[in-house]
């Protein structure tokens, strides 16, 4: 399984990157998985479902399942939250696992920024950071910068750097 990530700061337009990539690969063939890192707390459930009340009652992991999908939830609880190699080990193979998020993770990545946000370039920090997709000249940048508009070109670049593109 191939693994790549798309990092930047929030506000970039990392999701609604990648939201209009995944069909882009998808329909090239390439099986996509996406992991997603959230700064805040979130819940999957509602107050109220059979599943919620599992949990709050203290169940560890709570798996839910219907005929079209099934979602495991977990408790880290007083647990530190897993590593990224942890959570990886969760997920069925695939070609290509994307990860949004988890900048400080060593894995191949390419940062989507956008001027406009006024923050900085995290590229010239993290040698792991391949390429910069921007709507815009990024001149700080030592690795290409690529159209953020260009879904199809990002997807040649991503597949190019994974090895995928033979198998597309």
């Amino acid at each position: 399984m191939k693994i790549f990530g798309l990092v930047g700061w929030s506000g970039s337009g990392k999701t609604t990157l990648l939201v209009k990539l995944l069909p882009e690969l998808v329909t090239r063939g390439v099986r996509v998985s996406t992991m997603k890192h959230a700064h805040h707390a979130f819940d999957v459930d509602k107050p109220g479902k059979d599943s919620f009340e599992h949990r709050a009652a203290g169940a560890s992991e709570v798996l839910v399942t219907s005929a079209n999908r099934w979602a495991l939830m977990h408790e880290n609880r007083d647990t530190p939250e897993p590593t990224v190699e942890e959570l990886i080990r969760h997920m069925s193979p695939v070609d290509l696992l994307i990860i949004e998020g988890f900048k400080e993770h060593a894995h191949d990545k390419m940062e989507i920024y956008r001027e406009i946000t006024g923050k900085s370039l995290i590229q010239p920090n993290d040698p792991l950071i391949r390429a910069v997709a921007s709507d815009g000249p990024v001149a700080a940048a030592t690795v290409p910068v690529l159209d953020l508009n260009d879904i199809a070109g990002l997807a040649d670049y991503i597949l190019d750097f994974t090895g995928l593109s033979k198998a597309a």
